[in-house]
């Protein structure tokens, strides 16, 4: 996980489903790329929008931080 390359939160922001084609969302310093999800479709996953930091937000998710394992790190957050 080392040699992944950093994004800062406007580049991440701009991986929205809308702005350009990826759908990125990070958790805990690592984005994840969650594009072929189905739950993630045109960048929203209920009340939640892609191109953000999740972290916060977990606590009132319905699931455990396990779900990340389904996805590939692209990179890390730049803080």
């Amino acid at each position: 996980m080392d040699n992944l390359p950093l994004f800062t939160k406007q580049q991440l922001a701009l991986r929205n489903g809308q702005d350009k084609p990826e759908i990125w969302v990070a958790f805990k310093g690592l984005i994840y790329d969650v594009t072929e999800s189905r739950l993630w479709r045109n960048g929203k996953h209920y009340e939640h929008w892609a191109g953000q930091d999740l972290t916060d937000e977990l606590p009132d998710a319905p699931h455990t931080e396990t779900v990340f394992e389904k996805f590939k790190p692209v990179g890390k957050l730049d803080a």
